[in-house]
């Protein structure tokens, strides 16, 4: 593309950030507070030429700007910073670094690591505090203007609007998802495309999911060990580019313009499916790590105000997230980034909803985390983020980072007390009744305060960071040494265990008691009062060979095989139990239960010992009795009868009989598949419950 510069750039407004378009033109915008000149630089289309450089104007409250005439979309461009090198100070101004426009849209270039990336010399006895003056633009990455959003209907006109008592979650990484199916075309593996190609959807429909969390597909780069190993992050979760999607999950990833249609594409064919899509994002850290780390954008363009800084030694980063630096959110210009960020991919690009990585960064302010932080109330305000999910990782790497439950609003929030619990009453049995009836109601506990709901809690028995389900059940210990870390990385102690072998097993008995524990805990997940969500793979028996921590693992064994052995495939009974819950509202538990005194309760639990007497308080915690039941009762109006259903759990390894409740039951699932759908137990004779199951009977 050739273009003509003018001599001159011209007075640009302050708003929006970024480039933009209009007026036979671009006008750009970018922030910093500590700058003292912020200069323009064009490039040729192919990035490698610099052409021209543009002073801005500015500040304007620290906003510098300008307008480019007889420009437009494909414009090549990146700033420079002009301003002190003063680390001691927490200022790393180095205009030799060309930089990155946070609010890029379209992203050029191919990014490799190179010494001249960093503001200081590499080896220098000074560290971090010498300066480098090596120019970095022929390798860095660079901004490309991009075409103003058509103006067609929003992108989430048709969205599915999926009410949360009706969530089902669906974790998957999307290149991982489709790369070993059989029924997605070759070219389509792997990429946004093979998402919404029909037979993925098939799949997603087939299992009653309604909503995909997909891992982070924000443009991201390879932290530098990473390469050594000839390893990736194949994960994602190392952000440089908040508004621009990964091309490497893109059929057409030389082109951005290409990309960003591929994935608009893939939200509208999942939303026509009814399926929603939620992205996993990462406003806690960047890729420039801590002091020692590159200048590839924000510490170039303003060090001090983008990231959080020790106290006691402003070269230093705050190291909260364990990745090196903290995003500082509680700054109002770095607030306006993030929700500008969340509205772009709502507005333009048309998702539903937000996972937070390590979300109490967002709410840490200079005396710790606060649920009523600057950025929850302006999120929650927000006219577009409003209406959207939103979920927290609820814990970070920082001191005080465990806040599960202690989130504000509409917040659903990964609850990892489920996990742990129900993993260790199927696995082995060593935690209460009452411990696990209380994960089983929606960690009440946790949650059941203010106006939070039982939905705020986020049901799940393994996601991409720890086992799968299949691994839980066939290994006892981790084995990442494919990670090349020596397994010195990933979760020490995560509860799982192998059931006499470990790894795979020709044994059947041993199979057969995995099966059966997969089956009864994936029963206890989606008929939990909370929101329930599946790991892609689990269905399938899906295995990581036992590594605890596939980040790094862009291959077969972080993709999800599709071959499970006949007696592993569980969407059957994923189909059946999300169609219950769909059917009856009694066991999606939108409101928290009420206790049996209550008069009409809307909805009310109880508990039942094996003998078929109401649970006293002493039973709760006898340790060497784990079967028990709840009856679970729900009303429309006083008018109505109850509907009422008992799920009886026997994590023994032998069967048990259970003495039901009055009334005249009906089986409608038993996990173990050895009781009929609807046979009806005598009475009052004791009913054998299977040994490790799950019972679901209806009156």
């Amino acid at each position: 593309m050739s273009v003509h510069l003018p001599q001159q750039l011209e007075p640009g407004r302050h708003e929006p950030f970024g480039s933009l378009a209009r007026d036979c033109g671009v006008n750009f915008a970018v922030f910093s507070q500590h700058a003292q000149r912020m200069e323009l630089c064009v490039f040729d289309a192919d990035g490698v030429r610099e052409l021209r450089r543009y002073p801005l104007y500015g500040p304007h409250d620290s906003v510098w700007h300008g307008f480019l005439p007889g420009v437009g979309a494909g414009l090549v461009y990146g700033f420079r910073a002009h301003g002190p090198y003063e680390p001691w100070n927490g200022h790393r101004f180095n205009a030799n670094k060309l930089l990155l426009d946070p609010y890029a849209q379209e992203i050029v270039g191919h990014f490799t690591w190179r010494a001249e990336h960093h503001g200081y010399e590499l080896g220098h006895p000074d560290g971090p505090r010498s300066f480098d003056t090596r120019d970095n633009a022929l390798h860095a990455l660079k901004a490309r203007v991009t075409e103003p959003p058509p103006a067609s209907a929003s992108p989430r006109l048709n969205a599915p609007r999926i009410p949360l008592p009706e969530l089902v979650l669906y974790e998957m990484h999307v290149k991982g998802f489709s790369m070993q199916r059989e029924d997605v075309p070759k070219p389509l593996r792997g990429t946004y495309a093979g998402l919404a190609h029909p037979a993925s959807i098939a799949h997603l429909k087939r299992l009653g999911v309604n909503a995909v969390s997909l891992l982070p597909v924000h443009y991201r780069i390879d932290e530098p060990g990473l390469g050594d190993r000839s390893l990736t992050n194949y994960w994602g979760y190392n952000t440089l580019g908040f508004f621009a999607p990964d091309p490497r999950l893109a059929q057409h990833r030389g082109d951005p313009s290409a990309v960003n249609a591929e994935f608009r594409s893939m939200v509208a064919a999942l939303h026509a499916a009814g399926i929603e899509v939620i992205l996993d994002v990462v406003y806690n850290h960047t890729p420039e790590g801590n002091e020692y780390g590159p200048t590839l954008s924000f510490r170039g363009l303003d060090n001090a105000s983008w990231y959080r800084l020790t106290p006691d030694d402003r070269s230093r980063c705050e190291n909260l997230t364990g990745c090196g630096n903290t995003v500082n959110v509680a700054h109002p210009f770095i607030t306006q980034f993030v929700l500008d960020s969340l509205r772009y991919w709502v507005q333009v690009m048309g998702v539903d909803g937000f996972r937070f990585d390590l979300a109490p960064v967002l709410g840490r302010t200079r005396h710790g985390y606060d649920a009523n932080a600057a950025f929850f109330t302006a999120m929650r305000q927000d006219p577009v983020l409003s209406q959207v999910h939103l979920i927290a990782e609820p814990w970070d790497a920082g001191y005080d980072g465990y806040q599960l439950g202690h989130f504000p609003g509409r917040f659903m929030e990964w609850n990892d007390k489920f996990r742990d619990t129900v993993r260790r009453y199927w696995l082995n049995r060593e935690v209460s009744r009452g411990e696990f009836a209380r994960r089983f109601t929606a960690s009440s506990d946790v949650f059941h305060h203010g106006t939070r709901l039982p939905t705020a809690s986020i049901n799940f028995l393994s996601v991409h960071d720890g086992y799968t389900l299949a691994d839980l059940t066939s290994y006892s210990r981790k084995h990442n040494e494919a990670n090349g870390e020596n397994n010195r990385d990933g979760r020490d102690g995560e509860p799982a265990a192998n059931f006499g072998a470990e790894g795979p097993s020709d044994d059947a008995a041993i199979r057969a008691q995995r099966r059966r524990v997969r089956a009864a805990m994936l029963t206890t997940l989606l008929l939990a009062q909370g929101t329930p969500m599946l790991l892609a793979g689990d269905e399938v028996s899906n295995s990581q060979s036992g590594n605890n921590n596939a980040y790094c693992q862009d291959n077969a064994t972080g993709w999800v095989g599709w071959d499970p052995q006949p007696d592993e495939d569980f969407s059957a009974l994923i189909h059946t139990l999300t169609s219950l819950r769909l059917q009856h509202a009694a066991l999606r538990h939108e409101r928290w239960f009420c206790g049996e005194d209550v008069v009409l309760p809307e909805r009310s639990v109880q508990w039942f010992a094996p003998s078929g007497r109401a649970m006293q308080p002493h039973d709760w915690h006898e340790h060497g009795q784990h079967a028990f039941a709840c009856r679970i009762q729900s009303r429309a109006d006083a008018q109505t009868p109850p509907e009422q259903w008992l799920i009886v759990f026997n994590p023994e390894t032998a069967a048990l009989p259970f003495t039901l409740p009055p009334g005249a039951w009906r089986v409608v699932l038993d996990s173990a598949a050895e009781i009929q759908p609807g046979f009806a137990p005598p009475a009052p004779g004791p009913v054998s419950i299977p040994a490790q199951a799950v019972v679901l009977l209806r009156a």
